[in-house]
């Protein structure tokens, strides 16, 4: 299949390390129609090593050219994806119909990984597809560290479960795990493993100013982690669940109504007096707020995107209202700071479409991390045990209609308005990650322009993530650190709330076994 290409470079990332200092000039004219010049030449100078010529050519007949009528002759070096390209915005849609079908069931992307990565992996997914060694997964790591001693535990932990999800403690670790992810085309997206849920809230506000100074190094760590960094932001790491949860109670009540813009002026240096909170709570709101603008500013300075995590919906509408005030503060021009909706929850397009119009009208720019969600077992036996609405789709189905729904209408903004709106489709769902690529065709969404990225998490659906990045889509592994005994916590909850997810990895656990055996039996 020929394919025509117009040099013109997008992304300074893709071709880092390539001498183009003989470049003389490459133009093309910038006509109304999708038409091109008769011959558009390009003049090599020291690099490439000649015969190197590129040319894009009318047909002869004239007329609207058919993708099959262009022809395009190139030398590149092999590791330079023509993803590095990308055409004019107007003559786009001629490489629309050349772009190759993703395919998730081949199983040689995993060449890509050590024979050690392959077995750890067949291994800890076997483990997790039981949901018994899940649900008593805290009670077995207690009694294995018991009986091991802790040095001899975090031994195997760094082995096994910690070394196949968690970047590691160290910067070195960290940054060679970056490093390994960039060599395959992967972007890292850091999240600091710390949270807070109801009846865990700390006296003072010495531990919330702790983990401000992480999240600070968590900005600056990612910053060095290559083109458009991001990085993960739990609120109550920053701000008290218990009062996350009062801010939501009251905000279900029209008499207690709270705009983005009066969470904005406690950040810029009002006093916080709201009649309905205590002098405790309001003290404690007006430093938590002010912990999370300094943290939005900082990213904002350094370039890194922050996507703040959504919660349980008892929370939510307050982690709602003090991002959206954070958006205000930063994205003017830039989406810099996102929001997460959860397609798993009956009013997650509700609440997406009443957070748009309010950013059009504040005439913000808007990311949105789409998920489907982790919560559904303790929302549901919540909503059983206090006797509301259950907040949960009917069902699997229901959830993959409401994702799609959410998904098409941000891929119609985007397509129709450019870079004010980003989405990261942060899912480990093969159909939505192909319908989006399709789509993103379809509406003529560069992939590389970041305006649209995927995500998934790191050690899983790496089948999905690898065969994404080798085809030059914007692709992003959300990378937990820290050390041994602050990370595993996190681990054993994120396993507990996403044991659907992981009994359905049965196709990435029998891609690595059919890796191994091929490893095994010596075949190339």
């Amino acid at each position: 299949m020929q394919v025509a290409y117009i040099l013109t470079p997008s992304s300074p990332s893709a071709v880092r390390g390539i001498d183009f200092s003989g470049w003389l000039e490459v133009r093309h004219a910038q006509a109304s129609s999708c038409l091109l010049p008769p011959v558009l030449l390009a003049v090599i100078g020291c690099w490439p090593p000649p015969p190197c010529t590129f040319a894009v050519c009318r047909p002869s007949g004239g007329g609207e050219p058919a993708h099959n009528m262009w022809s395009f002759t190139r030398r590149l070096p092999s590791r330079l994806s023509p993803g590095a390209w990308t055409w004019p915005r107007s003559c786009r849609a001629f490489s629309h119909g050349s772009e190759p079908a993703l395919s998730f069931s081949d199983g040689k992307i995993f060449r890509l990984k050590s024979g050690w990565e392959v077995v750890r992996g067949l291994l800890i997914f076997r483990l997790c597809s039981v949901p018994t060694l899940v649900r008593n997964s805290e009670k077995l790591l207690s009694v294995s560290r018991r009986l091991l001693g802790r040095r001899l535990f975090e031994w195997g932990m760094r082995r096994s479960v910690y070394g196949q999800f968690v970047a590691g403690e160290t910067l070195p670790e960290i940054q060679d795990c970056m490093d390994r992810l960039a060599r395959l085309g992967i972007r890292p997206m850091l999240a600091v493993p710390i949270e807070e849920d109801l009846g865990e809230g700390k006296s003072g506000e010495l531990w919330y100013e702790q983990n401000e100074e992480i999240m600070l190094k968590c900005v600056d760590l990612s910053a060095v982690g290559g083109d458009r960094p991001m990085m993960q932001l739990k609120i109550t790491a920053l701000m008290s669940a218990d009062l996350c949860k009062v801010l939501s109670m009251c905000l279900s009540d029209p008499s207690h109504q709270i705009s983005p813009q009066r969470i904005v002026s406690i950040m810029e240096g009002q006093g916080s007096d709201l009649p309905f909170l205590s002098d405790q709570q309001n003290q404690h709101l007006q430093a938590s707020v002010r912990r999370l603008s300094r943290v939005g500013k900082h990213a904002k300075a350094k370039g890194v995107r922050v996507l703040v995590d959504a919660e349980y919906t008892y929370m939510n509408p307050a982690l709602s209202l003090v991002t959206m005030a954070m958006m205000a503060q930063c994205n003017q021009d830039e989406p810099w700071i996102w929001n997460t909706y959860q397609c798993y929850l009956k009013d997650s397009f509700k609440n997406l479409t009443q957070d748009l119009e309010a950013a059009e009208r504040l005439a913000l720019c808007f990311g949105v991390k789409l998920v489907r969600g982790a919560y559904m077992d303790k929302e549901r036996k919540l909503a059983k045990e206090k006797g509301y609405r259950d907040p949960i789709q009917p069902d699997w189905a229901a959830t993959n209609a409401s994702y799609q729904r959410s998904l098409d209408k941000l891929l119609d903004l985007i397509g129709r308005g450019g870079p004010r709106h980003n989405l990261i489709i942060a899912s480990h769902n093969e159909e939505s990650v192909l319908h989006a690529a399709h789509r993103m065709v379809e509406l003529g969404i560069d992939k590389i322009s970041g305006a649209v990225c995927f995500g998934q998490l790191l050690g899983m659906c790496d089948h999905v993530s690898l065969t994404l990045g080798r085809a030059g889509y914007l692709v992003y592994k959300s990378i937990p650190y820290g050390s041994v005994d602050s990370v595993l916590p996190y681990l054993v909850r994120r396993a507990q709330e996403n044991q659907s997810v992981l009994q359905g990895i049965r196709k990435e656990r029998d891609l690595l076994r059919r890796e191994l055996r091929r490893r095994l039996l010596g075949r190339g």
